[in-house]
């Protein structure tokens, strides 16, 4: 059951790569078209630089891969926690939902962005978040799961 509790954050891992080649095949064409990139821009620029100056559309993208470095990584904390001590299939399922919902906010995030649609996805999935997290205490502080 340890390998079906980490199988989630394994996808999640694979789709943030989706994600990471879908910016850079959106963004380094729109990053040539406004004339910015690679020597030049000023040294030490960011990828928030390029807001305002690459269409807003395009940057979506980039915005997404940065949320998948965020809040995720307390996700691969608890399932490796739980996958360790107490992998059972409610959490199992809890993370397939947490990583379903996530999949889903990144092309919606990506391609349509209407915030309180996303917002609420977000919501969802931390819901979901948290539930693996109290699971995650509960088992790690010796009480009955």
């Amino acid at each position: 059951m340890q390998a079906q509790m980490l199988a989630p954050a394994a996808v999640l891992v694979a789709w943030s790569l989706v994600m990471l080649v879908w910016m850079a095949l959106t963004r380094f064409p729109a990053m040539k078209k406004a004339q910015v990139g690679f020597g030049k821009s000023k040294p030490g620029g960011r990828g928030q630089d390029l807001d305002g100056v690459v269409p807003d559309k395009v940057q979506w993208k980039s915005h997404n891969y940065a949320h998948l470095m965020e809040q995720p990584t307390l996700f691969y904390a608890v399932v490796v926690i739980l996958a360790l001590v107490a992998p059972s299939p409610l959490a199992i399922l809890l993370a397939w939902i947490y990583v379903a919902i996530r999949i889903v906010h990144s092309i919606w995030q990506a391609t349509v962005n209407i915030v309180m649609v996303r917002f609420l996805l977000f919501i969802a999935s931390t819901i979901a978040l948290v539930a693996l997290s109290i699971m995650a205490l509960i088992a790690t502080l010796g009480a009955p799961a």
